[in-house]
């Protein structure tokens, strides 16, 4: 369970290190901004191939900002001295594609196969929208961003397949042509939105219930804006059924020492 954190931490090692030491189990959004943030797959190493053509094939959701050698937890291109293991908010466990549990390390998990893939987040380019005057509503409320999962499939790799899942950001029409633009500017933060104001062509059919993160409310003068999602291989998971895989918990990301 994601426990909002009213603090924000400014510096990536001082929140890695909140979350090191069991502090910080919250969304990353809207902490240290201006840094890359990633989503996170953790496989065994017997996966990794299949895996890592399925990020080539499916890159707007997927873009890969660092891929670990077997066994080794530290992002030393992303976050020199930094610990896979421990420095997330949050963990989730899943067993032959089935989900166990959430932990907030993975120390007692840890095995010398597996291969960590670290994929770029939407969450990085808000600070961009935010100094643009654009700042999504759910950084507002100290909440997290509402992901769905469209009827829109991933390209597959091996047993790697699923549908696409997707972030939504409210703002009126004009203002949403200004953050499609904005956003184009971070293809290894998903890019530009692959959808504009429509919901049901993604076949989402409750805009106010997403299937991960919390609801914002779209005002009126207001149209839904989607961007793809890093969510995306917790979908492809479920479907490979591989016999053990971690993920980050959606919306508390790694935060790396990579500007944006």
């Amino acid at each position: 369970m994601v426990v909002f954190f009213m603090h924000f931490f400014n510096n990536p090692s001082d929140l890695r290190n909140a979350c090191r030491n069991g502090i910080f189990t919250s969304t990353t959004s809207g902490h240290a901004l201006g840094y890359m943030q990633a989503n996170v797959v953790i496989l065994e190493s017997s996966e990794a191939i299949d895996f890592s053509i399925f990020c080539q094939k499916n890159s707007n959701a997927c873009p890969l900002l660092e891929v670990l050698e077997p066994g080794n937890p530290e992002p030393k291109r992303s976050a020199p001295k930094a610990d896979i293991r421990t420095d997330l908010p949050l963990y989730k466990i899943f067993y032959n594609g089935l989900f166990s549990h959430e932990t907030i390390d993975i120390l007692d998990l840890w095995q010398d196969n597996f291969v960590t893939f670290l994929i770029g987040c939407s969450f990085t380019a808000e600070d961009a929208l935010k100094k643009e005057g654009l700042p999504p509503k759910h950084l507002q409320k100290a909440g997290n961003v509402p992901m769905f999962i469209t009827n829109r499939k991933t390209v597959a790799s091996g047993k790697f397949y699923g549908s696409l899942v997707v972030s939504m950001r409210p703002y009126t029409p004009d203002d949403a042509k200004k953050a499609a633009l904005i956003t184009s500017n971070y293809p290894m933060a998903h890019g530009a939105p692959i959808q504009i104001g429509d919901a049901d062509s993604l076949g989402i059919e409750n805009i106010n219930q997403p299937d991960y993160g919390s609801p914002v409310v779209i005002e009126d003068n207001e149209i839904p804006v989607f961007w793809a999602c890093g969510v995306t291989p917790q979908e492809a998971i479920r479907n490979a059924k591989p016999k053990i895989a971690i993920t980050h918990s959606p919306g508390c990301m790694f935060v790396s020492e990579l500007k944006a």
